[in-house]
């Protein structure tokens, strides 16, 4: 395999092999490189995308566009990430779902740490514990992949969830990732939920302005991005670890100290319950909860976005707080439409 730390700034990059789902994006805010090209959050995602795929360098699943890229040697950027004094002195990490942070999850587990991972998509909360079987022995690694603590059935067979009235401290965040710069401006793969999460995560007081957040990626995804293309939801990290190198940001840009919920549309409202539920305790606490385009904070805006929602052939009821029936939109396989296209980090 030829130059794996080439970078998809330095490679002007041929078509995928496959080529991402054709749909209309709206590349959303644009800002000017240092050499005056204009650019996007989605052109910079799509770059780096292409250039991973034509020079092999992820790993399954693939191809990895629209998705957080399972890079080539993750586990090694993981194990450097383990060696920083952050990792070494946290006792709670909150690490993201994805395949290419799996080795990062397992050396949490090993250390002895306690482990918190997003429920997927928060369709079902916001994060579970993972607790390892009582009556596992032998090999920890062979318990960690024998009994599943990385998949999906795994996370729901040995965890507990955590509430959002849960007191939970948490002193490190490992996120995945689509490009990052050394600055530590992030973008993920459009669809805002690591900037959620933590936003949510800072409501509850479990993450503070001080809060380390690290990322791990290839070296090709350490790219410039535009300071301007970076908004007050973006989610900022103060270390990138590559399988190669260990990047100190010295970001200054706040991180995100809460939901900010003039961004937010109905639509992303309903289809998350625990973003509803939250907004209720908001609410109870005398916060300003007015969505994007609500200008009272009352049932008649939400009884008109349930009919809107139901026009364009919803199934389901949801209402504040409650979980409602199951909303299956046909566009929830595509872009999330109902985040504007600024706010895709």
């Amino acid at each position: 395999m030829e130059n794996n730390n080439s970078s998809a700034a330095d490679v002007e990059p041929k078509q995928a092999s496959e080529a991402p789902p054709s749909k209309q994006v709206d590349p959303g805010k644009t800002a000017l490189d240092s050499s005056g090209v204009e650019v996007s959050k989605w052109s910079i995602r799509k770059k780096i995308w292409d250039h991973l795929e034509e020079n092999d360098l992820v790993n399954f699943p693939r191809p990895c566009h629209n998705r957080i890229p399972n890079f080539v040697d993750a586990a090694v950027a993981a194990d450097k990430a383990a060696e920083l004094d952050v990792f070494k002195s946290a006792r709670t990490v909150k690490i993201n779902p994805d395949k290419p942070q799996e080795h990062a999850r397992f050396l949490t587990l090993e250390a002895d740490k306690t482990l918190l991972v997003p429920t997927p998509r928060l369709r079902t909360g916001l994060f579970n514990k993972i607790t390892p079987p009582e009556d596992a022995k032998g090999d920890f690694e062979e318990m960690f992949h024998g009994f599943g603590l990385c998949s999906s059935l795994g996370v729901k067979e040995h965890s507990k969830r955590i509430s959002l009235k849960d007191k939970v401290t948490i002193d490190l965040v490992i996120v995945g990732s689509v490009a990052v710069s050394k600055e530590g401006y992030r973008i993920g793969k459009g669809e805002g939920f690591a900037d959620l999460e933590f936003a949510m995560m800072a409501t509850m007081e479990a993450v503070g302005p001080d809060t380390i957040v690290v990322t791990t990626v290839h070296d090709s995804q350490v790219v410039e991005i535009p300071e301007a293309l970076v908004e007050d939801h973006d989610l900022t990290v103060d270390y990138i670890v590559t399988p190669t190198q260990v990047i100190a940001t010295g970001c200054k840009r706040p991180k995100p100290q809460g939901v900010i919920w003039a961004n937010l549309d109905y639509e992303k409202l309903y289809r998350i319950p625990v973003l509803r539920k939250l907004r209720d305790l908001e609410r109870e606490a005398g916060k300003d909860v007015r969505l994007r385009g609500q200008e009272a904070d009352d049932d008649e805006f939400e009884e008109r976005m349930d009919q809107e929602r139901r026009e364009r052939g919803y199934r389901g009821r949801g209402g504040r707080g409650g979980g409602g029936g199951r909303s299956v939109p046909l566009q929830a396989r595509g872009w999330p439409f109902w985040w504007p296209p600024s706010l895709w980090g």
